[in-house]
This record gives C-alpha cells, structure tokens and sequence, in this order.
C-alpha cells in the first residue's frame, strides 16, 4: 500500500492506495453521457505512454520522433508529454484544491488544460489534473513530477478471487470492458495471423472475435488455431492463445504453448469457466443479510458486438508489427 505526497511541501494527496494493472479501457470515450470513475476505489495505476500536452501532428513528428513516443503508424494527433501519470479515483485524492478556471474546452464537466486544474491545497503547486467531463472517465491525473510515492510497508489486501464479468450491462448494451478487451486482443491477433486466416473455435470466442477477424483477413484455409488457455484450462497444440492478465501486474498468464494474447481476467473468466446456474426458487423469505439474485440481465442485446474501434486502432497503431506493408494497409483502411 502505498500514498502519494506534494512534492513540493510534502502534504498528503491520496489515501492509501494499493496499484494495480492500467485498465484496458482507459482509451475508450463515451460519446455525450456522464462517464463513472476508471479506477475502483483504494486503487491506482500508471500509465506508461505519453499523455497530455504538448501535441503535435504526424507530420510534424515524423516517423523517428514518433517511434520514440511508441507509434509506429500515422494517427491524428501525438502526444509528447510526460510518461508515468499516476492514475486515480477523484475519491480517493486528499488535500487538492480544483481550479475550473485552468479546464481545457468542456462540455459539461471539465477536462485537462494547459496547466494542471488541481493545485496542492496546502503550497499550491500545480499536481494534476481532474477529468469528468461527457464522454471521458471520471479520473485524477497526477503529474509524475510533481507528487512523491511513499511505501507505507503495510501488506496489500489480499487478492479477491476474480468474478467473471457479463458481457451485457442492466440496459442490454454491451459491457464497455468487454469491448474494449476485444479491440486490444483483436490487434494482437491481427499482427500474430502473419494476414491469414485464423481458425477459432465455436463458442464465444468466434461471437466476439470471428465476425471482425474474417472481415479484416483475406479469406482463405486457417493457418493458424487460436484458443483459450489459462489456469487449469492447457493450450493443447493452439499457435494462438487467449490468456488472463494478472489484475495487479498486467501480465499475461504464461502457457506452456502458443503464443499468448492477455484478456482481462474478468473477461477471459467469463469465457473460459463454466457459467453459473441460476439457483432454484425457495419457500418463504431468505435470512437477514441475505440479497435477492434474480438475474435480471436481458436474454439478448439490442445490437451485435462490436470491438472498440478507439482502442483497436491505438494498440495497432503501437505494434511493431503494423510497419509491415500488409498490415499498415489493413490500418490504413481501419
């Protein structure tokens, strides 16, 4: 468990707080709806690419300066700005004073500006910056510079075992993590295929990824099988596997064979253990303490699945893999 400290006075900017993997729908933007908060409470994360000002176009980059910002194909706009922002909920930051003067152009909320729009309360030195605007996730950003992380030398909490997440949310749409992990492991997968054909196995992984991959390969006999694999569930001769991320590290589970493409572990779970039954219905009223389960999700979604765009493109577009001609066409297209 760790907290985070102006660098500055030395004034605490967080409650303790223990890190975990970066989530995989970090890049998602919402449209114009109000957005939750990206990180779960107690937690935080770093994000390892540049982020925030200053900006510049491809053009003006070129291909050596944005190789060195960890892009490889043509994007909109590049950031060149610090690396290593720590990542947080706005619940869990202490001692900050917000500044909405400094927000950038919002909508209904505010969004990073030129200059950090949270300051220490307690020397007002500019630390980060607080996001909650339409259509982007209610998080604190805070500059690596500008705050200390101190160890408290307490253990983390123990892990909590992981819970598979549905695929549908209450209102029949599809879960944004479910899509954003699908863009991310479609551009694995595409710079993995070699620009054929893969073979999938029936079943929820052919739902989720099938449709896209036979759209963006040329048709033609599978070259390569693509599996799930992970604890107690082997590789078998699979070239490709789909693995969980650990949720505190990142990593992908290591498989014994095939080449392995990281899902989150809350997704790869609901698709590689067996489901829950639903409970059968008792007589007269449960204990106290005890919740009513009705499993009131909607049999079917309002619409097919699709992968997130934004977050397949901003993974392919930071794969070596996609300065191959084939491949950089196929990008070019996205």
């Amino acid at each position: 468990m760790d907290v985070f400290t102006c660098a500055g006075c030395g004034a605490g900017l967080t409650c303790p707080v223990q890190r975990v993997a970066l989530p995989v729908e970090i890049r998602y933007r919402g449209g114009h709806h109000w957005m939750p908060p990206l990180m779960a409470p107690g937690t935080y994360a770093v994000d390892p690419e540049p982020s925030g000002l200053p900006w510049r176009s491809w053009e003006d980059a070129g291909e050596a300066g944005a190789a060195a910002a960890g892009v490889h194909a043509p994007v909109w706009t590049l950031s060149l700005g610090a690396r290593n922002r720590i990542v947080l909920s706005p619940g869990d930051t202490r001692g900050t004073r917000l500044l909405p003067e400094r927000s950038g152009d919002s909508c209904l909320g505010v969004v990073g500006g030129d200059a950090p729009n949270l300051v220490c309360a307690a020397c007002g030195l500019g630390v980060g910056s607080r996001e909650d605007d339409c259509g982007v996730w209610n998080t604190v950003r805070y500059e690596p510079h500008a705050v200390v992380r101190r160890p408290l030398g307490l253990p983390a909490p123990p892990p909590e075992p992981v819970r598979p997440t549905p695929p549908l949310d209450p209102d029949g749409g599809w879960n944004v993590r479910w899509r954003a992990a699908a863009g991310a492991a479609l551009a694995h997968l595409l710079a993995a295929s070699g620009g054929t054909a893969l073979d999938l196995p029936e079943g929820p992984l052919t739902t989720l990824l099938g449709r896209d991959l036979a759209r963006l390969l040329p048709p033609g006999p599978p070259a390569l099988r693509v599996a799930l694999a992970g604890p107690g569930r082997p590789a078998g001769d699979a070239d490709l596997v789909l693995v969980p991320l650990h949720p505190r590290t990142g990593r992908p589970w290591s498989p014994p064979g095939g080449v392995p493409v990281g899902l989150p572990a809350d997704v790869w779970a609901h698709l590689a253990l067996p489901p829950e039954t639903s409970p059968m219905p008792v007589s007269g009223r449960p204990p106290a303490g005890v919740l009513r389960d009705d499993y009131p999700l909607p049999d079917r979604p309002f619409q097919r699945f699709h992968p997130d765009h934004g977050t397949l493109r901003h993974v392919l577009a930071r794969l070596p893999e996609v300065r191959e001609p084939w491949l950089r066409a196929l990008y070019d297209r996205l």
